[in-house]
């Protein structure tokens, strides 16, 4: 890194795991960090930490954008290739977790992300409060695949609506790359709708679905470049590369996956090759919109859903500003972020002079 802009990073050993569990914080400026908790394998605990500070400044943003008046944070436990997780080790690691969360008195809370689940939130709400996600019949916001497949929704009926001159998505041919627990719900929603669909996913038992709904099935790559209307991007990051995106066969890329470029160059690429590219930390706000909502702002599931929906209206003043200034939705969005962020940042202290 040539920079550090990380408010806080905090890395412990687990006093019941010994596994590494970090936490880092990157901005409050705008309230209270909030972020998932990653449990995942890594060949080093440090790809552990580069995860936790990327994800959490992805928050950072993810938030800002979505007009909540939350910080991104990140939490992620690096376990060694090849560890089986019991479910007694797994109790451990997420009572760890619970007192390094503890330990920032508020600060950060955690939620569901890649590895944990609402369960688990349960069990790292029996030491600590700062948690997000647990299930509702607990009082908390539930899974929260749901409301990020329909902001993912939301966000493509915006890019729908500038491309197409409406938001219907029927007949529409768009390509859902990865059909885990958001995509599914997302194919789900988008066959609802009477869009054409292409799925793909490195799992071939997820071949099952694209029959129950009718799609085409494509191995990862060939969903990637199928030609489509939208290509969605819903499983892991870095998927969008140079060698990729010259061989895009679509309008326009809006998709829930984390961190989708595999190169901040890419973007420009993207544009260079007339292809509109919604940030993933605009669609995939819908989760942490809700659970804000819902369980930090008390307000009611309806609330929480407005506040969902109200991604594609940020998405399409999106649209709306980069096509009068002429600059791509990224540059737009970044603008967006960084006003936010200035506006709510303290006034730097007057130095006192005596004499």
């Amino acid at each position: 890194m040539s920079t550090f802009e990380h408010e806080q990073v905090l890395i412990r050993t687990g006093r019941r795991s010994g596994l590494p569990v970090i936490v880092a914080v990157h901005s409050s400026t705008l309230g209270r960090a909030v972020g998932g908790c990653r449990l995942r394998h890594y060949d080093d605990w440090r790809d552990g930490l580069t995860d936790a500070l990327r994800l959490s400044a992805g928050m950072t943003a993810k938030c800002a954008a979505a007009g909540l008046d939350n910080g991104g944070g990140k939490t992620v436990v690096a376990m060694p290739g090849g560890l089986a997780l019991t479910p007694a080790l797994r109790r451990d690691v997420l009572h760890d977790v619970a007192d390094t969360v503890a330990f920032l008195n508020g600060r950060y809370a955690t939620g569901p992300d890649v590895g944990t689940t609402p369960d688990d939130m349960t069990v790292i709400g029996e030491r600590t409060g700062h948690v997000l996600g647990r299930p509702v019949d607990q009082g908390g916001s539930g899974d929260s695949s749901v409301p990020t497949a329909a902001g993912t929704l939301a966000a493509l009926r915006a890019v729908g609506g500038h491309l197409y001159g409406t938001p219907d998505l029927k007949g529409r041919r768009v390509a859902v790359v990865g059909v885990g627990s958001v995509g599914e719900k997302l194919a789900r929603m988008l066959a609802a709708e009477g869009a054409v669909l292409v799925l793909g996913d490195i799992d071939p038992a997820k071949r099952a679905l694209s029959t129950e709904l009718g799609a085409a099935w494509e191995e990862p790559e060939q969903a990637l470049t199928a030609d489509v209307d939208l290509l969605v991007p819903a499983a892991l990051g870095g998927v969008l590369t140079e060698r990729i995106v010259p061989r895009l066969r679509c309008a326009a890329v809006a998709g829930p996956a984390n961190n989708q470029l595999a190169t901040p160059a890419v973007a420009d690429l993207l544009h260079d090759h007339g292809v509109i590219w919604v940030p993933d930390y605009i669609v995939g706000a819908g989760g942490v919109a809700y659970a804000v909502t819902v369980e930090l702002r008390r307000g009611t599931a309806e609330d929480g859903l407005a506040r969902v929906q109200a991604i594609e209206n940020t998405v399409t003043d999106l649209l709306t500003t980069a096509r009068t200034t002429g600059t791509t939705l990224a540059e737009a969005a970044s603008e967006l972020i960084e006003l936010r962020l200035r506006s709510a940042a303290p006034a730097p202290a007057k130095e006192s002079r005596s004499g």
